[in-house]
């Protein structure tokens, strides 16, 4: 039998045996997006890009500062500019959240996730489509208690791959899955 074999065949079961290595490799998440998950990746966002979380911070210091010497400067707290400075309080805690909820109206439709993390990049399917990404398309990423963060490489960081942990369902995934972020990308 061996001498039957031809030189293509023996190329074959090369090539497949490094396929079967590959998906071993590859970890799989299974998963429906969450307003939660969208969150999650803004906020990362935000900490490392730091400009919108400055800028909240200003205004929000400036909302203060704009009531406190009203109220000092009149002895009192007038109703108006209280209902007016708990609105802009109410607005800057709340602005991620609305995005994320619209992240979610954008994205839930679609149905359950199926991903697919490898060495050769990120495929993502639902019902609707199928994305599929290299490592060269993002910068690095970040972990959370719940969440792998992929951030694209754009100078603003536009596109965020957020990658939940409860859609490993495998045992060692996780371990897995960090070896493969930590080999084809940077922890930032």
């Amino acid at each position: 039998m061996a001498e039957g074999r031809s030189a293509e065949g023996t190329d074959n079961s090369a090539e497949s045996s490094d396929d079967v290595v590959g998906e071993q490799i590859a970890v799989q998440l299974v998963y429906r997006p969450q307003s939660a998950d969208a969150l999650v990746g803004l906020r990362v966002r935000e900490r490392i890009k730091r400009t919108g979380l400055l800028l909240r911070r200003v205004f929000l210091t400036l909302w203060v500062g704009q009531w406190l010497l009203a109220a000092v400067g009149r002895g009192s707290i007038e109703v108006i500019s209280t209902v007016l400075f708990l609105f802009v309080v109410l607005v800057v805690w709340g602005y991620p959240r609305l995005q994320a909820a619209h992240v979610q109206r954008v994205i839930g439709w679609q149905g359950e996730y199926h991903a697919t993390v490898s060495p050769a990049g990120i495929t993502c399917r639902n019902d609707h489509s199928t994305l599929v990404q290299k490592w060269s398309v993002y910068q690095g990423y970040r972990e959370t208690a719940g969440h792998f963060v992929l951030l694209s490489r754009d100078s603003n960081i536009m596109y965020l791959g957020v990658l939940p942990k409860r859609g490993v369902h495998e045992a060692g995934g996780i371990d897995r899955l960090r070896a493969i972020l930590d080999q084809h990308s940077t922890r930032v």
